[in-house]
């Protein structure tokens, strides 16, 4: 955490909290490293906070005592320039959540960011790139899995699609998160909020799991990484779990390759997955047990079936 503070800020720790005191360094570092869990989050608060406290410092205020409501509501409107509605909303949380820790802790009187507004928002369908089934199909049938590489990608692509899986929780995966229940093979994720989900593998999966772990030797190896890193120059997996930037990159190049253009993400595959099912005659509120989630309306924002309905319509129009 400190290290993402560093590359946010040229700083280990923002001016405005270093000269504040050992209590408040203290109940800075505190707030980021007991209070939130998920390294995403973490990240991504890490870097508004770093990036709201510079800003002040070059406007020449020199304690944390001296931010006001005004600097805040001030930095906010400046963000919405330049950031998605989502994105500054979620920098005004980080700020929120922060100075009311830093209350609460008794560094500061006031939260300066409780009285500020953020941008209005409302999303029924998500904005994650979603592919058709048959892309999907020819993607991973388009793998080629004579390496462990390929044998590696394919699981991956194949857990997101079919699992419903978030790309964070598939990453965690350890081998023995992938295990034999009643004859048929299941899938341990550990989701969002330390949440643990398991699933039933489609067959498709199933083979694709199977295919990577006998031909990777990694059955032997319960408590390793599921999905590492491939090693330059060997071509064999590493000891490194692979990570999420390399897991974009990887579905990146694979699509690519299979000569599809619609620039995917890593949520790519697990929208797919929910809207296929969809499509298929499955309900909203088993999806959202299937994809873990605490409500169907997150779950409706992976579902793009009123997609296919406006592109019917559209082509009614001819002139």
């Amino acid at each position: 955490m400190m290290m993402q503070l560093a590359s946010s800020s040229g700083s280990v720790l923002p001016a405005l909290v270093a000269s504040a005191g050992d209590r408040a360094r203290l109940r800075f570092l505190e707030f980021f490293a007991a209070q939130i869990r998920n390294p995403n989050t973490r990240r991504a608060y890490a870097r508004s906070v770093a990036g709201f406290l510079a800003w002040c410092t070059d406007l020449g205020v020199t304690e944390l005592e001296g931010v006001t409501s005004l600097h805040v509501a001030t930095w906010i409107e400046l963000q919405g320039r330049t950031l998605s509605a989502p994105s500054v909303k979620q920098a005004l949380a980080a700020l929120r959540h922060l100075f009311d820790w830093l209350v609460t802790g008794q560094v500061v009187m006031v939260n300066p960011a409780a009285s500020v507004r953020g941008p209005a928002h409302s999303a029924r369908v998500g904005k994650t790139p979603v592919l058709a089934a048959t892309e999907a199909r020819a993607l991973l049938d388009g793998i080629d899995v004579s390496t462990p590489g390929g044998l590696r990608d394919r699981a991956l692509i194949a857990l997101m699609v079919f699992s419903f899986a978030r790309v964070g929780a598939a990453l965690a995966m350890r081998v023995e998160d992938v295990f034999v229940q009643n004859r048929r093979l299941w899938v341990r994720l550990r989701e969002k909020g330390g949440k643990q989900h398991a699933m039933p593998c489609h067959h498709t999966l199933e083979d694709a799991l199977h295919a990577y772990l006998d031909g990777t030797g990694l059955v032997g190896e319960p408590k390793s990484w599921l999905f590492r890193t491939i090693q330059r120059g060997t071509g064999q997996l590493s000891e490194r779990r692979l990570e999420q930037s390399d897991a974009h990159a990887m579905a990146r190049r694979r699509a690519k390759a299979a000569g599809i253009e619609t620039a995917i993400g890593n949520h790519t595959f697990r929208a797919t997955g929910v809207t296929t099912y969809l499509k298929n005659g499955g309900t909203l509120e088993n999806a959202a047990v299937m994809a873990n989630h605490a409500s169907t309306r997150t779950t409706q924002l992976y579902d793009r079936r009123r997609e296919d309905i406006s592109l019917d319509e559209v082509e009614r129009i001819r002139v």
